[in-house]
């Protein structure tokens, strides 16, 4: 094994910022700027992100919805209010630590780069690479594609990848089927791996095969 890639929320941060920018932030700017009712802007909100889909790529563009919103401002601003609510997982240092002394680490995140780069500020030292479906190959959705295009960039075969997240499907039935050594980690319901240190353990007895 070679490298040891990482999901982002849900795996490395919660999800509190990123939910607060598209549940809390953009409702807010269009109930101000429109003069309606915040619960009623955050109606129309979502409604308007289940009208596009996750299965668009525009769907995680944060300058695409304040365009179509029309709203005044910086989408950047925004994201600049609730970065002080960006938490990370109490395991994740040590975690990263004790990785990164003998694995290249990187990151492969569904997430758009806008998001990455303040989510990951606290920690990107430990990365090697970030790797974002939506913002280097335009693409929504962490498919086959998307992993076999980072195996390429990093020219390394399946089996000497190990990658962990918190989504069954794109962060392990999908890698798992290349031949990637995946794991899945359930944070809530500890279904799968339930936290970073069950990761560490199982990093360490593939190392032993």
């Amino acid at each position: 094994m070679k490298i040891i890639s990482f999901d982002v929320d849900g795996t490395l941060v919660d999800s509190s910022f990123a939910d607060l920018v598209w549940l809390e932030g953009v409702p807010r700017l269009y109930a101000e700027q429109y003069h309606i009712d915040i619960n009623e802007a955050r109606q129309i909100i979502t409604t308007e992100y289940d009208g596009i889909g996750e299965e668009d790529v525009r769907w995680y563009k944060l300058d695409y919805w304040f365009s179509r919103f029309n709203l005044k401002g910086s989408y950047k601003d925004l994201l600049d209010k609730y970065k002080d609510r960006i938490v990370i997982y109490e395991d994740v240092f040590q975690v990263l630590d004790n990785l990164s002394k003998k694995y290249t680490l990187i990151v492969a995140s569904n997430a758009h780069r806008d998001f990455l780069s303040l989510s990951l500020s606290n920690i990107k030292s430990y990365f090697d690479h970030v790797f974002s479906a939506t913002s280097d190959f335009g693409e929504a959705g962490k498919y086959e594609w998307f992993y076999t295009k980072i195996l390429q960039y990093m020219k390394v075969n399946p089996s000497d990848m190990v990658h962990v997240g918190d989504h069954y499907t794109f962060d392990y039935e999908i890698p798992s089927k290349l031949g990637i050594h995946a794991f899945y980690l359930d944070r809530k319901m500890g279904k799968g791996l339930k936290n970073l240190k069950e990761f560490e353990e199982k990093v360490k007895e593939l190392e032993r095969l």
